[in-house]
């Protein structure tokens, strides 16, 4: 069985209360891209192989799609039996959820080559474990907002498509070293913010633009600087919104037109020729209107 496992960005992220146990409550809107990793299982003989085409991500037992096909068989109660090849085409350490998209593909594929054995509920449940994005690649949405550890998804009517325009860093950015940083720049009295959100609002670009923000980017503009000098030249590049998406070190643009992404792709590759920049867009799933 063949596979795609697309990418994601964090159109707003907002880190809440710490919990005892160290973990961040969150709130987020997460938007899927055309990017997308490729995977092939297939059945076999007892034990767990992976295969990867791409970067050097250590060994594989340690990688989350090794781990959720042992959750799954042991949730599921079989003998692990399966091979995996997985090609590699989402940026890693980029905060575009590349290994949480691989998890969640490899999870909903086991589940089909087993009849549905463990159904919706109880892989959500699995999902949840794996880590704080993988629930919502399991939901199959396009948009939607997430909150709690990420397992809480309200899927959202998406956008019509958009052209989006990566930078991606010559350097990657630990999550648990970012939420430590943005604790130490915490530190204090702080309290969150409360928000409300309504939902039906989400149905425009400039809707969302105005919803725009993520709470890594004070502390992770401050200590890498380049971060902010690629938010603003994607905005002054005519981007209707530019962010840094999860913890980093990936920022994004989303454009009107390709056309407005490809001009912007050429400029900002001169100007920052150490940085790759990646042409996409924003998947929709029930509809093809890309704009432009």
């Amino acid at each position: 069985m063949r596979v795609r496992a697309p990418a994601k960005l964090n159109l707003y992220l907002a880190v809440l209360a710490r919990e005892a146990d160290g973990f961040h409550q969150l709130e987020t809107i997460f938007c899927a891209l055309d990017l997308a990793d490729e995977l092939e299982l297939q059945l076999g003989p007892p034990g767990i192989r992976l295969r990867i085409d791409g970067p050097d991500l250590g060994p594989p037992e340690r990688n989350l799609v090794h781990r959720a096909a042992a959750a799954y068989f042991e949730a599921a109660g079989l003998e692990p039996g399966l091979d995996v090849h997985l090609v590699k085409r989402i940026p890693t350490g980029a905060g575009l959820g590349g290994g949480s998209s691989d998890a969640a593909a490899t999870l909903r594929a086991l589940d089909e080559l087993h009849g549905a054995r463990l159904g919706a509920d109880r892989l959500g449940h699995l999902a949840a474990r794996l880590g704080s994005d993988v629930p919502f690649f399991l939901a199959d949405a396009a948009l939607a907002l997430a909150w709690g550890r990420g397992e809480r998804i309200l899927p959202l009517p998406e956008p019509p498509r958009a052209p989006v325009l990566l930078a991606i860093p010559p350097f990657a950015i630990s999550t648990p070293e970012a939420f430590r940083a943005l604790d130490q720049h915490r530190a204090g009295a702080w309290a969150p913010e409360a928000r409300i959100h309504d939902a039906s609002t989400f149905r425009t670009w400039t809707a969302l633009a105005a919803r725009a923000t993520n709470d890594f980017e004070p502390v992770l503009f401050e200590r890498f600087p380049v971060l902010a000098a690629l938010k603003a030249a994607l905005l002054d590049a005519g981007a209707e919104l530019a962010l840094l998406t999860g913890s980093g070190s990936a920022l994004f643009g989303i454009f009107r037109t390709r056309t407005q992404r490809a001009a912007a792709a050429a400029a900002l590759r001169a100007a920052f020729p150490d940085v790759d920049f990646i042409e996409t867009a924003t998947a929709a799933p029930t509809r093809e209107d890309l704009l432009g």
